[in-house]
């Protein structure tokens, strides 16, 4: 659960989760929440920080690029 400010037409509680691949203790990494205009992100060492809300299409292809090892892969402009 979270308490970002949620869009318009959004359920009020997302349901953050990790990679299964974060390292260490699984608490260096990014978190994801979906929601339906988009995913949210969020450092998981600060989970009542700042928050960052990309297209899913946006998030899609950063997937990609860092699934084909391309390094210092960002998220495209929207």
């Amino acid at each position: 659960m979270s308490d970002i400010a949620t869009p318009p037409n959004e359920p009020t509680a997302v349901a953050w989760f990790k990679s299964s691949h974060s390292g260490g203790e699984g608490n260096e990494c990014v978190e994801i929440a979906h929601l339906r205009t988009g995913v949210v992100l969020r450092d998981s060492k600060l989970p009542g920080g700042s928050t960052l809300t990309v297209s899913t299409g946006a998030f899609a292809v950063f997937i990609a690029g860092v699934a084909k090892g391309k390094r210092g892969a960002s998220l495209p402009k929207t």
